[in-house]
Formats: C-alpha cells, structure tokens, sequence
C-alpha cells in the first residue's frame, strides 16, 4: 500500500493529467474542425502543423502519465485493479484511448509535413482531423463522469467502532462492588416492603 503522503501525490498528479487530457483533447478538436471548415490554406496548414505538436507533445505525454498513475493508485491502494468493475472499465477505456491515439498520431504527423510542402489551394483541400479527437474526447468525459461518481466507497464509508469484547472491558474493583451491594440492598427490601403493603407479623 502506498504511504498517505506517496498516495496524495500520485492522485494530484493523476487529476491534473487527466484533466490536462481532456483540454488537450478538446482544444485538437477546436484546430481539427477549423481545418475542416476554413478554405483558407494557410488557416488549414497551420492547425495541421499545431495539431501535430500538441497530439505528440501534450496529448500523448497526459495520456500516458494519467494511466501510468491510475494503474499504481489501483495497485496501492484497496481499491485495487479489479476489485470493482468500474476500476476495471476506467482502465481498459484509458488504455484503448491511449493505443488508438498511439495508432493515428503517425497519419497527422505524415498530414502535417505534406502540408508544409504544398501550396495554399492544396493546403485548403486537406480538410481537419474531426472524427478521432471526437471520439476520443466522449471517451475520456465517460471515464471522468464514472469516477466521480462510483468513488463512493472505502474511502467515504468509516466502518462502524467494533464492540470491545468482555475480557477487554474495564473490571471494577472489589471493593467497588461489595459498596454497591450495600447500597442496593436497603433499597431492594425498602421497595419490596413498599410493594406488599407493609410488612406482616405472625399470626
């Protein structure tokens, strides 16, 4: 298990990754669609040229510390990696993001040079990257929204104080106890005198 201080690390730098993910993730969508949209060529070559340095420069580097950090909390701590199902599902959806994004940077980093090689009017023929980063963006809000809220478990729920067992519990003294009898003693007889009317003598 990871030390609490270990543990808070890891999760602050998981959060900032994962968040760092999804702007950077929304912000490639923003210059993919631009491209799509624009018939400006210059407009177009540059965001290839600014998609490239972010997927491999940003996008890539979040992408592979939020997993790396996700997989040592599970591992560290009793949540673990496939005790609860949505754990489980977090991480195979952040895994697959990650290969598929792995996968496709090659094409944008192969879109960007021919780019920068060709002329304005062929510039602005090449389109955007609308598709991917689309996906991919639904995947990462999915995977944030289920660990918001199925984190309701070991770390919010205090099991309750368990029972001391007899042998455990304080004994009083004897001296305590032979006190007490003899305060008891004159109440008991007074109440049961009480109860029955007085006390009767022989007939």
């Amino acid at each position: 298990m990871l030390p609490p201080a270990w543990r808070r690390l890891t999760l602050a730098v998981h959060i900032i990754c994962s968040v760092g993910w999804i702007g950077a993730a929304a912000a490639y969508l923003a210059l993919g669609v631009a491209a799509q949209l624009s018939q400006r060529g210059q407009l177009v070559r540059a965001a290839w040229l600014a998609m490239e340095l972010t997927g491999w420069y940003v996008i890539v580097p979040l992408g592979g510390l939020a997993l790396a950090t996700g997989v040592v909390i599970a591992l560290g701590t009793p949540w673990g990696l496939v005790r609860h199902y949505w754990v489980l599902i977090a991480f195979g959806l952040t895994s697959f993001a990650l290969v598929i994004l792995l996968l496709h940077m090659p094409s944008v980093t192969a879109t960007a040079e021919h780019a920068a090689q060709i002329d304005d009017g062929a510039a602005a023929q090449l389109g955007g990257d609308v598709l991917h980063p689309g996906v991919g963006l639904l995947v990462l809000v999915f995977i944030a929204v289920l660990n918001v809220y199925k984190t309701a478990g070991p770390d919010r729920v205090r099991p309750a104080d368990p029972v001391a067992p007899a042998a455990a519990r304080p004994r009083q003294s004897p001296r305590v106890n032979k006190a007490a009898d003899k305060r008891i003693g004159p109440d008991l007889y007074e109440s049961q005198r009480t109860s029955s009317g007085g006390v009767r003598g022989p007939h």
